[in-house]
Protein backbone atom coordinates (compact mmCIF):
# COMPACT_ATOMS: atom_id res chain seq x y z
CA UNK A 1 0.00 0.00 0.00
CA UNK A 2 1.00 3.49 -0.71
CA UNK A 3 3.14 5.15 2.34
CA UNK A 4 0.38 8.20 2.72
CA UNK A 5 -1.79 8.78 5.89
CA UNK A 6 -4.42 10.17 3.53
CA UNK A 7 -5.74 6.55 2.78
CA UNK A 8 -7.92 4.76 4.89
CA UNK A 9 -7.55 1.00 5.98
CA UNK A 10 -9.54 -1.20 3.56
CA UNK A 11 -9.73 1.85 1.01
CA UNK A 12 -9.71 0.47 -2.65
CA UNK A 13 -6.51 1.50 -4.54
CA UNK A 14 -7.60 0.79 -7.78
CA UNK A 15 -10.85 2.59 -7.44
CA UNK A 16 -7.92 5.70 -6.24
CA UNK A 17 -5.48 4.86 -9.58
CA UNK A 18 -9.08 5.18 -11.36
CA UNK A 19 -10.05 8.64 -10.27
CA UNK A 20 -6.67 9.37 -11.10
CA UNK A 21 -5.68 10.02 -6.80
CA UNK A 22 -2.82 7.80 -7.01
CA UNK A 23 -0.50 7.31 -10.10
CA UNK A 24 -0.12 4.00 -11.91
CA UNK A 25 2.70 3.20 -8.92
CA UNK A 26 0.79 4.52 -6.32
CA UNK A 27 2.44 7.99 -5.74
CA UNK A 28 -0.14 11.06 -4.71
CA UNK A 29 1.44 14.43 -5.75
CA UNK A 30 0.17 17.42 -3.56
CA UNK A 31 -3.38 18.14 -5.42
CA UNK A 32 -4.46 14.68 -5.36
CA UNK A 33 -3.59 14.70 -1.71
CA UNK A 34 -5.69 17.63 -1.34
CA UNK A 35 -8.32 16.54 -3.59
CA UNK A 36 -8.60 12.57 -1.16
CA UNK A 37 -8.63 14.89 2.52
CA UNK A 38 -11.63 16.76 1.57
CA UNK A 39 -13.65 13.71 0.17
CA UNK A 40 -12.55 11.71 3.24
CA UNK A 41 -13.36 14.38 5.71
CA UNK A 42 -16.35 15.16 4.06
CA UNK A 43 -16.83 11.04 4.37
CA UNK A 44 -16.23 11.70 8.33
CA UNK A 45 -19.46 13.88 8.65
CA UNK A 46 -22.06 11.48 6.34
CA UNK A 47 -20.26 8.32 7.92
CA UNK A 48 -22.47 8.44 11.25
CA UNK A 49 -25.47 10.24 9.14
CA UNK A 50 -25.41 7.16 6.89
CA UNK A 51 -24.89 4.65 9.87
CA UNK A 52 -27.92 5.87 11.91
CA UNK A 53 -29.99 5.55 8.84
CA UNK A 54 -28.87 1.75 8.02
CA UNK A 55 -29.59 1.25 11.74
CA UNK A 56 -32.96 1.97 11.70
CA UNK A 57 -33.73 1.91 7.95
CA UNK A 58 -31.87 -1.03 6.50
CA UNK A 59 -31.28 -0.56 2.72
CA UNK A 60 -30.14 3.46 1.61
CA UNK A 61 -30.78 5.15 -1.22
CA UNK A 62 -28.17 8.63 -1.44
CA UNK A 63 -28.37 10.76 -4.10
CA UNK A 64 -25.06 12.54 -5.19
CA UNK A 65 -25.61 15.47 -7.34
CA UNK A 66 -23.76 17.14 -9.93
CA UNK A 67 -21.39 14.41 -9.62
CA UNK A 68 -18.85 15.12 -12.00
CA UNK A 69 -16.68 12.19 -11.71
CA UNK A 70 -18.43 10.97 -8.64
CA UNK A 71 -15.33 11.08 -6.55
CA UNK A 72 -17.70 11.62 -3.64
CA UNK A 73 -20.24 8.76 -4.83
CA UNK A 74 -17.27 6.22 -5.49
CA UNK A 75 -15.81 6.92 -2.08
CA UNK A 76 -18.86 6.35 -0.10
CA UNK A 77 -19.60 3.06 -1.95
CA UNK A 78 -16.03 2.17 -1.19
CA UNK A 79 -15.85 2.45 2.37
CA UNK A 80 -19.36 2.31 3.36
CA UNK A 81 -22.10 0.83 1.23
CA UNK A 82 -19.77 -2.48 -0.42
CA UNK A 83 -20.07 -3.88 3.30
CA UNK A 84 -23.80 -3.48 3.28
CA UNK A 85 -25.94 -5.99 2.70
CA UNK A 86 -28.29 -5.55 -1.01
CA UNK A 87 -30.69 -3.11 -1.66
CA UNK A 88 -28.36 -0.16 -0.60
CA UNK A 89 -28.22 2.31 -3.51
CA UNK A 90 -25.80 5.44 -4.60
CA UNK A 91 -26.89 7.29 -7.26
CA UNK A 92 -25.26 9.73 -9.50
CA UNK A 93 -26.81 12.75 -11.08
CA UNK A 94 -24.82 14.40 -13.68
CA UNK A 95 -25.64 16.17 -16.78
CA UNK A 96 -22.69 15.58 -19.07
CA UNK A 97 -23.05 12.58 -20.48
CA UNK A 98 -19.32 11.26 -21.17
CA UNK A 99 -19.19 11.60 -17.39
CA UNK A 100 -21.87 8.92 -16.74
CA UNK A 101 -20.82 6.80 -19.42
CA UNK A 102 -16.94 7.10 -17.72
CA UNK A 103 -18.42 6.54 -14.19
CA UNK A 104 -21.08 3.82 -15.51
CA UNK A 105 -17.58 1.76 -16.87
CA UNK A 106 -15.81 2.44 -13.49
CA UNK A 107 -18.53 0.98 -11.14
CA UNK A 108 -18.87 -2.22 -13.69
CA UNK A 109 -14.93 -2.89 -13.39
CA UNK A 110 -14.65 -2.68 -9.98
CA UNK A 111 -17.81 -4.87 -9.34
CA UNK A 112 -20.19 -1.71 -7.33
CA UNK A 113 -23.14 -3.24 -8.31
CA UNK A 114 -25.01 -0.74 -6.00
CA UNK A 115 -24.40 2.30 -8.16
CA UNK A 116 -26.80 4.25 -10.85
CA UNK A 117 -25.41 7.10 -12.88
CA UNK A 118 -28.34 8.99 -14.79
CA UNK A 119 -27.74 11.52 -17.28
CA UNK A 120 -29.94 13.81 -15.82
CA UNK A 121 -31.30 17.84 -15.31
CA UNK A 122 -32.40 18.15 -11.95
CA UNK A 123 -36.28 19.16 -13.81
CA UNK A 124 -35.74 16.04 -14.97
CA UNK A 125 -34.67 13.89 -11.96
CA UNK A 126 -37.03 15.32 -9.59
CA UNK A 127 -39.70 13.14 -11.71
CA UNK A 128 -37.62 10.66 -13.03
CA UNK A 129 -39.15 7.05 -12.40
CA UNK A 130 -35.28 5.66 -12.42
CA UNK A 131 -34.98 7.49 -9.06
CA UNK A 132 -37.27 6.49 -5.64
CA UNK A 133 -39.92 8.55 -4.55
CA UNK A 134 -38.06 9.44 -1.01
CA UNK A 135 -34.55 9.40 -0.62
CA UNK A 136 -32.67 9.21 2.14
CA UNK A 137 -29.76 11.61 1.84
CA UNK A 138 -28.78 13.87 -0.98
CA UNK A 139 -25.14 15.37 -1.59
CA UNK A 140 -23.61 17.67 -3.68
CA UNK A 141 -19.33 18.22 -3.47
CA UNK A 142 -18.69 21.66 -5.36
CA UNK A 143 -21.34 21.43 -7.44
CA UNK A 144 -20.88 24.82 -8.96
CA UNK A 145 -22.88 28.29 -8.48
CA UNK A 146 -26.56 27.11 -9.10
CA UNK A 147 -25.84 23.29 -9.24
CA UNK A 148 -25.99 23.49 -4.96
CA UNK A 149 -29.46 24.92 -5.04
CA UNK A 150 -30.52 22.24 -7.39
CA UNK A 151 -29.28 19.51 -5.44
CA UNK A 152 -31.45 21.55 -2.59
CA UNK A 153 -34.48 21.79 -4.21
CA UNK A 154 -33.83 17.94 -5.45
CA UNK A 155 -33.47 17.23 -1.59
CA UNK A 156 -36.56 19.14 -0.61
CA UNK A 157 -38.78 17.65 -3.13
CA UNK A 158 -37.66 13.85 -2.35
CA UNK A 159 -38.09 14.55 1.53
CA UNK A 160 -34.81 13.53 2.16
CA UNK A 161 -33.28 12.78 5.68
CA UNK A 162 -30.06 15.14 5.31
CA UNK A 163 -28.85 17.29 2.42
CA UNK A 164 -24.88 17.60 2.77
CA UNK A 165 -23.49 20.30 0.35
CA UNK A 166 -20.18 22.09 -0.15
CA UNK A 167 -21.01 25.13 -2.32
CA UNK A 168 -18.66 26.03 -5.12
CA UNK A 169 -18.83 29.56 -7.31
CA UNK A 170 -21.51 31.24 -6.24
CA UNK A 171 -22.09 33.79 -8.93
CA UNK A 172 -26.09 34.77 -9.06
CA UNK A 173 -26.81 36.78 -6.28
CA UNK A 174 -23.42 38.09 -6.96
CA UNK A 175 -24.81 39.01 -10.39
CA UNK A 176 -27.89 40.54 -9.42
CA UNK A 177 -26.56 42.33 -6.75
CA UNK A 178 -24.12 43.78 -9.33
CA UNK A 179 -26.81 44.91 -11.78
CA UNK A 180 -28.67 46.38 -9.28
CA UNK A 181 -25.78 48.53 -7.39
CA UNK A 182 -26.66 51.64 -8.43
CA UNK A 183 -30.22 51.41 -7.43
CA UNK A 184 -29.32 49.61 -4.35
CA UNK A 185 -26.96 52.56 -3.23
CA UNK A 186 -29.39 55.03 -3.53
CA UNK A 187 -31.79 53.13 -1.30
CA UNK A 188 -29.89 52.02 1.47
CA UNK A 189 -25.92 52.39 3.33
CA UNK A 190 -26.54 48.12 3.24
CA UNK A 191 -25.32 48.08 -0.31
CA UNK A 192 -21.69 48.97 0.95
CA UNK A 193 -21.04 45.75 1.79
CA UNK A 194 -21.10 45.10 -2.35
CA UNK A 195 -19.89 48.32 -3.21
CA UNK A 196 -16.69 47.53 -4.52
CA UNK A 197 -16.33 44.65 -6.84
CA UNK A 198 -13.93 41.58 -4.66
CA UNK A 199 -16.65 43.01 -1.69
CA UNK A 200 -19.59 41.96 -4.60
CA UNK A 201 -18.62 39.02 -5.19
CA UNK A 202 -17.46 38.00 -1.49
CA UNK A 203 -20.47 39.30 0.14
CA UNK A 204 -22.81 37.45 -2.54
CA UNK A 205 -21.24 34.19 -2.13
CA UNK A 206 -21.39 34.35 1.93
CA UNK A 207 -25.02 35.66 1.05
CA UNK A 208 -26.01 33.29 -0.89
CA UNK A 209 -25.30 30.10 1.73
CA UNK A 210 -26.99 32.11 4.23
CA UNK A 211 -29.75 32.07 2.22
CA UNK A 212 -29.63 28.73 1.46
CA UNK A 213 -29.46 27.82 5.30
CA UNK A 214 -32.85 30.09 5.70
CA UNK A 215 -34.45 27.99 3.12
CA UNK A 216 -33.88 24.71 4.57
CA UNK A 217 -34.62 25.77 8.21
CA UNK A 218 -37.89 27.19 6.39
CA UNK A 219 -38.40 23.48 4.97
CA UNK A 220 -38.33 21.84 8.67
CA UNK A 221 -34.45 21.04 8.72
CA UNK A 222 -31.67 21.60 11.58
CA UNK A 223 -28.69 23.01 9.70
CA UNK A 224 -25.35 23.14 10.88
CA UNK A 225 -22.74 25.12 9.07
CA UNK A 226 -18.56 24.43 9.46
CA UNK A 227 -15.71 23.97 7.82
CA UNK A 228 -14.74 21.05 5.30
CA UNK A 229 -11.07 21.03 6.12
CA UNK A 230 -8.19 24.02 6.67
CA UNK A 231 -8.43 26.98 4.17
CA UNK A 232 -4.77 26.25 3.34
CA UNK A 233 -6.89 23.31 1.61
CA UNK A 234 -9.45 24.73 -0.36
CA UNK A 235 -11.20 27.83 -0.77
CA UNK A 236 -14.40 26.41 -1.41
CA UNK A 237 -14.51 25.04 2.33
CA UNK A 238 -18.04 25.70 3.78
CA UNK A 239 -19.84 22.47 4.70
CA UNK A 240 -23.75 22.77 5.04
CA UNK A 241 -25.16 19.82 6.88
CA UNK A 242 -29.34 19.73 6.94
CA UNK A 243 -31.09 16.73 8.68
CA UNK A 244 -35.18 16.80 8.68
CA UNK A 245 -36.59 17.03 12.07
CA UNK A 246 -40.75 16.80 11.17
CA UNK A 247 -42.65 19.07 13.64
CA UNK A 248 -39.89 21.94 13.61
CA UNK A 249 -40.72 25.46 13.43
CA UNK A 250 -40.51 26.78 10.12
CA UNK A 251 -42.29 30.39 10.29
CA UNK A 252 -39.63 32.21 11.80
CA UNK A 253 -36.40 31.33 8.97
CA UNK A 254 -39.47 31.37 6.59
CA UNK A 255 -39.60 35.32 7.27
CA UNK A 256 -36.20 35.74 7.90
CA UNK A 257 -35.73 34.33 4.12
CA UNK A 258 -38.11 36.79 2.76
CA UNK A 259 -36.92 39.99 4.77
CA UNK A 260 -33.40 38.96 3.67
CA UNK A 261 -34.26 39.30 0.11
CA UNK A 262 -35.93 42.57 0.55
CA UNK A 263 -33.16 43.88 2.66
CA UNK A 264 -30.87 42.90 -0.25
CA UNK A 265 -33.52 44.33 -2.84
CA UNK A 266 -33.66 41.21 -4.97
CA UNK A 267 -37.43 39.93 -4.04
CA UNK A 268 -37.15 38.44 -7.90
CA UNK A 269 -34.56 35.68 -6.31
CA UNK A 270 -37.81 34.19 -3.51
CA UNK A 271 -38.40 31.47 -6.66
CA UNK A 272 -35.08 30.00 -6.29
CA UNK A 273 -35.28 30.08 -2.24
CA UNK A 274 -39.04 28.31 -1.81
CA UNK A 275 -40.12 25.20 -2.67
CA UNK A 276 -44.18 24.70 -1.93
CA UNK A 277 -44.21 21.21 -2.15
CA UNK A 278 -44.53 18.77 0.57
CA UNK A 279 -45.69 21.87 3.59
CA UNK A 280 -42.55 24.32 2.65
CA UNK A 281 -43.31 28.09 2.35
CA UNK A 282 -45.21 29.67 -0.66
CA UNK A 283 -43.67 32.89 -1.58
CA UNK A 284 -46.78 33.88 -2.11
Amino acid sequence: MPATTEIRPGQSIELLKALHILTREGKMNQDSRRKLKQVNHLYQFIEPLLAELHARRGALSVVDHGAGKSYLGFILYDLFFKSLDGGSTIYGIETREPLVAGARELARRLGFDGMRFLNLSVAESIGSPALPARVDMVTALHACDTATDDAIRFGLHKQAEHIVVVPCCQAELAGVLRRKKAMSLGASALAELWRHPLHTREFGSQATNVLRTLQLEAHGYQVTVTELVGWEHSMKNELIIASRKPGRPRAQAARRLQDLLAMLGVPEMAERYFVAEHGGPDPA
